[in-house]
C-alpha cells in the first residue's frame, strides 16, 4: 500500500505572498522544507501537492508560469534525491465556485482518482483553515504547520475547539513522523 503525504504548496513548502507567487524568481523554499520532502521520499512516502492557485484565475500568471514554478520546485527537490509523484491545483478565481478549490475536497478526489491515493491513510499538511477543512472533508489526516498562515489558522482552530496535530514547520512534522 502506498504511504502518501499531500502537501499544500504556498506557506508549507515555500514562502507565501499576499501578492501571489507569480514567477520562479519569487519562489523561495522555506528552511528545511525540501530536505524534509527528500527524507519522505527516502522513507518510501509518495509526495503529492494539492494547491489553490487562484493567481491564474485572477490573471496574475499563466498556466505556463505556474507549471514553470512547479517544475522549479521539483528540480530543486530532485537535487536532494526527493520526488513529487503528482501535482493537482485549482486555477480558478474564488468567485468561480468550482468544486476543486479548497476547502472543498475536489483536489483530494483528483489525487484519489488519478494516482490511486488512499485518502483515509494519507496525511495532508497545510497552513490554512481551508487546507485543514479540505483534508477533513476528504477523510484524510490533517496536519497544521505554523509557517505561512499557520499561526492565524491555529487560533481559528482553537476558537472552534478543533484539535489538529500542529508542528512548527514541515521539517518538524517529518521528523516526528519518521521517528514514530
Amino acid at each position: 500500500m502506498m504511504k502518501a503525504i499531500i502537501l499544500d504548496r504556498d506557506g508549507v513548502i515555500n514562502h507565501d505572498s499576499a501578492d501571489f507567487i507569480k514567477t520562479v524568481n519569487e519562489w523561495r523554499a522555506l528552511p528545511g522544507s525540501l530536505e524534509a520532502m527528500a527524507k519522505l521520499t527516502h522513507a518510501g512516502y509518495a509526495i503529492f501537492i494539492a494547491s489553490n492557485q487562484s493567481g491564474i484565475g485572477r490573471g496574475l500568471l499563466s498556466e505556463a508560469d505556474s507549471a514553470a514554478i512547479f517544475d522549479f520546485l521539483k528540480n530543486q527537490l530532485a537535487t536532494l534525491g526527493g520526488k513529487v509523484e503528482g501535482i493537482v491545483y485549482c486555477p480558478h478565481h474564488p468567485s468561480d465556485h468550482c468544486d476543486c478549490r479548497k476547502p472543498l475536497p475536489g483536489l483530494f478526489l483528483q489525487l484519489r482518482d488519478r494516482f490511486h491515493v488512499d485518502l483515509t491513510t494519507a496525511y495532508a499538511v497545510g497552513d490554512s483553515l481551508r487546507d485543514i477543512e479540505a483534508a477533513i472533508a476528504a477523510g484524510s489526516k490533517p496536519i497544521l504547520v505554523k509557517t505561512g498562515n499557520g499561526l492565524k489558522t491555529l487560533a481559528l482552530l482553537q476558537e472552534r475547539n478543533l484539535n489538529i496535530p500542529t508542528y512548527e514547520d514541515l521539517a518538524h512534522f517529518v521528523e516526528a513522523l519518521l521517528n514514530d
